[in-house]
């Protein structure tokens, strides 16, 4: 298996605490040493789309999610380690952080009736069966084969393998919570048997689960918290939807956990404020597709806007001459990328719009983890 993972040890420390609530820390993963609170962009399919890795340095970023899904499907995590692993395979220097494959195995078991049984995937206790969306063939990921392939992959994040909890009642979040949380035992076991034969595969997270439930939150955080492993996240539906809700959640539970180890919120950066509002409830690192995905509908962040953007698509930026943002740092913004050039690329469906509209997006975002730290 060809990965850095651990090959420099994996930690992380509470440097010191936020006046305005959070903390500023120091996590090291792969050999790199990353301050935090931080924003981490995602890169799906090994990419982030329309930017490459110069891009993903000029804006500020220092780790880099790829999900295990469906590099899973396309090319394999076979295929990639035959080229080196995910960090050549990107050509990306920093850390990578991959995800379980979990959140998108529960999307596809939802029927249009609710029922999670009804829809392309059929989740179980061994794991979860699923038909791909390339070519329909047959798929199974369970706690093992999950922890298996980020091992193949290379990542030195990898995350344990859990059930997307809906918003769809207590009962259900229980069942979701306790077959999560068997799991974990069964992924943790793999982790660490993988680790004996290579020392580089990655630091393992386990993920909090209980949906709406505070009693349930608690005790998965404890569980979770008791499995000792080198970093916590917070998961399901009711994460990254609202930052009001994750903060409750977070804390619901912050109590419980290390102060010696990361708290990862699943999905939370749909505006910037959001960042804030989980820094401040005690989130450590956070991901989010929102940025670059608003970026290819138009949207362009602006801080102190209403919905903290605009939509470069209307006419009213035709002859804008000014930058997107006043005072912005990206390069976009800097290199003299006018909201009325921006406007036309976007209108005619230039590729170029996409590649300037993301960085700018991305940059905002990492700017402002940043300056909240710095307070």
């Amino acid at each position: 298996m060809k990965g850095r993972g651990d090959e420099e040890g994996f930690g992380f420390k509470e440097v010191r605490v936020l006046k305005t609530g959070g903390r500023v820390g120091r996590l090291k993963a792969g050999g790199h040493f990353v301050d935090t609170p931080v924003f981490m962009p995602v890169g799906t399919k090994g990419s982030v789309k329309a930017l490459d890795s110069a891009d993903l340095d000029e804006a500020g970023a220092e780790i880099v999610l790829a999900n295990t899904y469906h590099l899973h499907l396309r090319p394999g995590e076979e295929e990639v380690g035959k080229l080196g692993g995910i960090h050549k395979f990107m050509n990306w220097r920093g850390v990578v952080l991959t995800d379980s494959g979990g959140f998108q195995a529960s999307s596809l078991s939802m029927g249009t009736s609710g029922n999670r049984q009804g829809g392309l995937a059929r989740i179980t206790d061994d794991g979860v069966e699923f038909k791909s969306f390339w070519d329909g063939s047959k798929h199974f990921i369970g706690p093992e084969k999950a922890i298996e392939i980020q091992a193949k992959l290379g990542a030195d994040i990898i995350m344990a393998f859990d059930e997307c909890t809906p918003n769809r009642g207590d009962d259900y979040a229980k069942e979701a919570m306790a077959r999560t949380h068997r799991w974990l035992v069964r992924g943790k076991s793999r982790w660490l048997e993988l680790r004996k034969e290579n020392a580089c595969v990655g630091a393992l997270f386990g993920i909090i689960q209980g949906g709406r439930s505070r009693e349930l939150r608690r005790e998965s955080a404890r569980f979770v918290v008791e499995q000792g492993l080198p970093g916590i996240a917070i998961g399901g539906e009711s994460i990254g939807s609202d930052p009001d809700q994750t903060a409750e959640v977070i804390s619901w539970v912050y109590d419980l956990l290390p102060k010696d180890r990361p708290l990862y919120t699943m999905g939370v950066g749909v505006r910037p404020s959001d960042l804030v509002r989980v820094i401040e409830a005690g989130a450590d690192m956070f991901d989010c597709v929102a940025p670059t995905r608003l970026a290819r509908t138009g949207l362009l962040y602006f801080p102190g806007e209403k919905g903290e953007r605009i939509n470069i698509g209307k006419s009213v930026f035709r002859l804008d001459k000014r930058e997107i943002f006043p005072g912005c740092d990206c390069y976009t913004c800097t290199k003299g990328y006018s909201r009325g050039y921006l406007h036309h690329l976007y209108k005619c469906g230039e590729l170029s719009y996409f590649r300037l509209a993301s960085i700018h997006n991305l940059r905002v975002m990492i700017r402002t983890v940043r300056e909240y730290a710095n307070k």
